[in-house]
């Protein structure tokens, strides 16, 4: 599975983005996905991950409440909306994928796409 992950880009506080990852190779469908994030100097840290249905979600506790996870296993793709952004949450943001939901919320990825940078000034 290849991963392209977009959306990123520079955003005041308060603001919204929406990261896209399109996936191409194997079926999509058969993968939980998932977003990472890694701050300067410090360890990728886990932000939401989704089921390959859609029907299990999970989110991390800086985030839960400001972030969305979703996909569109039609259009290969998953997404990450996030609303009233912080400064906080400057990083480089990664997509992966996992054979299994319980694992890629414990970290466990198959799969890593390159990330893409997330900068909110305040």
């Amino acid at each position: 599975v290849q991963l392209q992950a977009s959306g990123g880009g520079l955003v005041q506080a308060g603001g919204s983005l929406r990261l896209s990852c399109a996936a191409s190779g194997r079926a999509f469908s058969n993968y939980a996905m998932g977003w990472f994030r890694q701050a300067p100097g410090k360890g990728r840290e886990f932000v939401a991950a989704i089921d390959w249905s859609g029907g299990s979600i999970s989110s991390g506790d800086s985030v839960k409440v400001r972030f969305a996870i979703s996909r569109d296993n039609a259009k290969n793709t998953v997404y990450l909306q996030m609303n009233s952004l912080e400064p906080e949450d400057t990083a480089n943001y990664y997509c992966a994928a996992s054979g299994s939901f319980n694992s890629i919320v414990r970290g466990g990825v198959n799969y890593w796409g390159k990330g893409t940078q997330v900068t909110v000034s305040s």
